[in-house]
């Protein structure tokens, strides 16, 4: 079975196919035998296509596309023809998993595309302008290229959708809720994936577990999981909500935003463009929104730069205490995306206040390795693990699950 995810963005796509025919040992993440992405923010008018085989052949071009649907065509054509060709015909995929970013309240699981789910997307867009539209354009665009095949939907709004309310509600008027107004949370696949990999790595039934689970990226958000379900999570009715991240600012007092508007006259489209892309690491540090800049930058005693970083651990570990209060308790900490995975200065500083629960982490000096790690001191109470997230290959599940006959 060949299982083609597709993670459609409004700038970027990336895309992997998995040959699940070929085996995985026991226990192990099957790589995709082909990866391509494009990019469209390097050259205006252009778009940087590349393509790459397991194998190690690939494929590096600047193409005049402007047109996302051209350059996912340009792109699939990758699989089929030049050094990077892995399949003889398009025909041998089987199936197509998407990552769709806004689900809303009715999808709580994977689903096939039909019409109906489509429609539910484009109903979603005002909730999420900047994803949706990309994920239902990218599986229109399959639609067009491969036809008829079977297509996936997975909601990173979906994990969290099981919520309680206390948790998914906003303390405004009612009629909010009547509205839709509420928290969804986000990086839902990433939070499912990590957790569950989690409790295979300790041998433990996810079901006994009371799991923290941190998604620092350049987008950032927490997830509580308690039994399986994510209980509360950071990020709210928009990806806005929550720990501070790269451009983005997290929670703010939303009387600021009142000032702006009354005593400088900002407009809504200004408010969102200050709070998504001018805000957080690269708005403090007036740096960048990479935390290898921004921490590079502190080391050489750049002051707001020393700031960012210091504001970002503070708003992490105020966050993590908010979802340990929710869980009851705690066994495991999880750590994964780009800076959760690669950041040893955010574990041991993030990790610092909660010794009081037992947590302690392994002495000498951590580093990022290429596989999964247990960062935590052999006598911690508290496990804590650095996890890669694999969303590609937890969409690829969800297609295996939902299309292929039971037994």
């Amino acid at each position: 079975m060949k299982i083609l995810v597709l993670n459609a963005g409004s700038s970027s796509h990336k895309s992997c196919l998995f040959d699940l025919g070929q085996g995985t040992p026991d226990g192990l993440t099957p790589n995709p035998i082909w990866r391509a992405a494009l990019d469209w923010t390097h050259q205006p008018g252009f778009v940087e296509l590349t393509a790459a085989r397991e194998a190690g052949e690939s494929v590096r071009r600047s193409l005049p596309i402007t047109d996302q649907a051209d350059g996912i065509s340009a792109m699939i054509t990758t699989l089929v023809e030049g050094p990077t060709q892995v399949v003889d015909s398009l025909s041998e995929i089987d199936a197509v998993g998407h990552r769709v970013v806004h689900g809303g309240q009715d999808y709580s699981h994977s689903v096939r595309v039909t019409e109906a789910v489509k429609a539910a997307i484009r109903d979603l867009i005002p909730l999420a302008p900047s994803h949706n539209p990309a994920n239902l354009q990218g599986i229109e665009a399959i639609e067009a290229i491969l036809g008829d095949i079977p297509q996936v939907a997975l909601f990173d709004t979906a994990f969290h959708a099981r919520m309680p309310e206390a948790a998914a509600t906003y303390p405004g008027p009612y009629a909010w809720v009547e509205q839709g107004i509420r928290r969804y949370g986000f990086h839902g696949i990433s939070h499912q994936y990590v957790a569950q990999r989690a409790a295979d790595l300790l041998g433990r039934d996810i079901a006994s577990l009371k799991i923290l689970t941190c998604h620092l990226g350049n987008g950032c958000s927490l997830a509580a999981v308690k039994g399986g379900m994510s209980i509360d999570t950071t990020m709210g009715f928009t990806p806005l909500d929550g720990v501070m991240m790269g451009s983005r600012s997290g929670s703010v007092d939303p009387g600021i935003l009142i000032h702006l508007m009354r005593q400088e006259g900002y407009s809504a489209d200004q408010l969102d463009t200050m709070l998504n892309k001018e805000s957080g690491l690269k708005g403090l540090s007036g740096l960048s929104n990479d935390m290898r800049v921004v921490v590079e930058a502190m080391d050489q005693g750049h002051p707001q730069a020393t700031l960012a970083v210091e504001v970002f651990i503070h708003r992490l570990r105020r966050e993590m205490g908010a979802m340990i209060a929710s869980l009851g308790g705690l066994d495991v900490v999880v750590f994964t995306a780009g800076i959760g995975e690669n950041k040893s200065l955010v574990w041991q500083r993030a990790c610092e206040p909660f010794e009081f629960l037992g947590l302690r982490l392994k002495d000498g000096e951590l580093g990022r390795t290429k596989d999964d790690q247990d960062i935590a001191a052999a006598d911690s109470r508290v496990r804590v693990l650095v996890i890669h997230t694999q969303e590609e290959w937890a969409i690829a599940q969800a297609c295996v699950a939902l299309l292929q006959p039971v037994a």
